[in-house]
Order: structure tokens, then sequence, then C-alpha cells
């Protein structure tokens, strides 16, 4: 059975991740979270139970703390997901990505690299540590093009520039120390558990209470979306299979503007929740949406060329967009459970990063 760390286990692709990891890979897993804001363990409750389950709450800016739990747990893998992610909030406030994305990135990979050392030959062979970082490294495209594992990194935002300087230390311990690393850069992610500060989760439960659905600008900045379970499979797939020291891309291959995705959203809400339509004094939806100023230093369009992903290692993702958001959006009907404790205590929907 293999034993797999899962930093930032806690978090929505991190708990999407463990839990794939646990029911279909069959693996022993070690999630280490801080459980910061958006980390919520409730994310994980299908599998809290499982006896290959463990929870550590831990900082991986503390360098002890991870020589215990790497000495402890003995892990086969590193799957390092642990990261401040949300570039609005990233515009308030840097310096915690900074000290997460960059520091803390610094801090595993050293206590990563003595572990492996120390391994016999045999288990040091094998091991793999996984880096997964973001498309948004690459800066933004034109009309045209997409970004694949050669696109020079060009980042614009305090969070790509964070994850950017990540990406780097890894492939640098690689090269200086030998670690043998693994790197993803994903596109956009949507699906359950998706803390509701990011546009998807956001707009479908504004949409519920009747609040406005806020659009950046004229809402026509494209983005590649990629289904959160997919992607897991995807990050299972480069751990069993990848080339060391390479980076694969993974995308969904659904371009949208933004406003189609808002529209999408109010299109599927308008059908399975018609009765909210009199309690709002609505016809639709769509009536909700509001432009808004748009984000500072908002990246025009990203793009993902996965074809390196599907051809080396055979992925490819289940959902297409009009398929992931139905089942997103039933999700959040069926799930208040989750999400209503984090709108009352955590985030009610306002407007972050306006700089």
């Amino acid at each position: 059975m293999r034993r797999v760390i899962v930093t930032g286990g806690a978090g929505f692709i991190g708990s999407a991740v463990v839990r794939h990891l646990i029911s279909r890979s069959g693996a022993s897993v070690l999630n280490l979270d801080k459980l910061t804001y958006a980390g919520n363990v409730e994310s994980l409750a299908s599998v809290s139970g499982n006896p290959a389950y463990q929870f550590v709450q831990g900082d991986i800016c503390d360098k002890d703390l991870l020589e215990r739990v790497l000495a402890g747990f003995k892990p086969d893998a590193i799957m390092h997901l642990a990261a401040e992610s949300h570039v609005d909030r990233s515009i308030d406030g840097p310096s915690a990505f900074i000290q997460t994305n960059i520091v803390g990135t610094a801090t595993l990979l050293e206590a990563a690299s003595a572990y492996w050392r120390n391994l016999p030959e045999g288990p040091r062979g094998a091991f793999r540590f996984l880096h997964v970082s973001t498309d948004e490294v690459y800066g933004s495209l034109g009309a045209t093009g997409l970004f694949s594992e050669t696109t020079p990194y060009d980042p614009r935002s305090p969070y790509s520039a964070s994850k950017a300087a990540s990406d780097h230390l890894v492939m640098a311990w690689h090269h200086t120390y030998g670690l043998p690393v693994l790197m993803t850069n994903c596109s956009n992610n949507y699906g359950p558990f998706h803390f509701p500060e990011k546009l998807i989760p956001l707009v479908i439960l504004n949409a519920l209470d009747g609040q406005r659905l806020p659009i950046y600008g004229k809402g026509d900045n494209v983005r590649d979306w990629l289904y959160v379970e997919d992607h897991a499979k995807a990050l299972t797939t480069v751990l069993d299979r990848g080339r060391i020291g390479q980076t694969y891309n993974v995308g969904g291959n659904n371009e949208r503007t933004n406003l189609q995705v808002v529209e999408t959203i109010c299109a599927v809400l308008d059908r399975l929740q018609p009765q909210r339509h009199a309690a709002l004094s609505i016809g639709s939806f769509r009536e909700l949406i509001t432009f808004v100023q748009d984000r500072p230093g908002h990246d025009k369009r990203y793009a993902i060329d996965a074809a390196k992903l599907k051809t080396e290692l055979g992925w490819k993702p289940d959902e297409d967009f009009e398929t992931g958001i139905e089942k997103t959006v039933q999700w959040y009907l069926d799930n208040a459970w989750w999400w209503k404790p984090i709108r009352e205590k955590k985030y009610a929907g306002q407007r972050l990063g306006q700089a």
C-alpha cells in the first residue's frame, strides 16, 4: 500500500486528491494542513473514519514538525498542494502568499530531501515529490494560442508570482540535489467543496440568496475550466507514471468567458430552482448579473495544452463543462450543511482584491 503525504489536504483540490487516493487507489494518506480560512475538515467527512487516513494540523513552514511527520509516517510520496491560492486575497495581502507558497515550499523541500537521502536504496528510488501549481505562472494569452510546458513564465499577480517562485525552487532542488520531483500546472478548477470566494461557488450561492452576481469588467476574460475530480485523477496519474523532472499541464479544454460561465450557471439554476424566481420576484437568475470594476492586473485569457499528459500518460477528463457544471450546481443545492456555516461565519460574498 502506497503511503502518501498530501499537504493542504483540507483545501478544495487537496481534499479531492485525498478522497481519490483513499477511495480509488487504496493508498494510505496523511493529510498535513494548517487549516487556514479555506481549509475545512468537513470536506473529508467521507474518509475521516477510514483507517487509511490520518490528519495532522500543522504549517509547512515548521521544519521541526515536517521532520517529525516524515520520520513517523515514512511516506513513499509527497503531493504538495498547500498554498494560498486566491488572486484577490493576494492583492489585499501578498505577504501571506510569499510566506506559505515560497518559504513553505522551500522548507518542505529541505525536509523532504533530508528524508529521501536517508531512505534505503529501493524506497529511495521509488520516492516521488509532486508539486501542484497553476497555469497563472505563464501570464496572459491573447485571443489565440495555448500554454504548454515550455511557455516562458510571466506571472502578473502576487499569487502567480509566488507560485512561479515555488515552481522554480522545486526544479532547483531536482537539478541541484537530485530530489525526484514531478510538477503539474493546472487550469481553473471547479466542483464540490469549493470555498465560496471563487467565481463559480460565489455565483451559485449568491443567486440562491438573491444577491447580485458580480462580473469583473465586461466579463470577457477567458479561463479553461477543469472539474476537480478530473484533476485529482490527473495528479495520481502523474504520480504513478510521470517522468522524473518533468512538468505536465492539466486542462479541461473548456474555454469560457466569465460571462458565459455565469450565464450557464443561471440557466442551470433556472431549470433546477424555478420556485426561487417567484420568491425573489425575478424571471431568471440572469437578472441578478451585475458588472463591477475590474480586478487590478486582470489577466485576459488562460488556455492549457494538455497534450503531453494525454499522449504520454493516457489521462483524459471525464467531464466537459456542461456536465461538470450541472453536477456542481446540484451538489451545492444538496449540501447546504457544508457551505452555510462558511457563508455565516467565514465569508459572506463580499468583494475582495480592489487594491
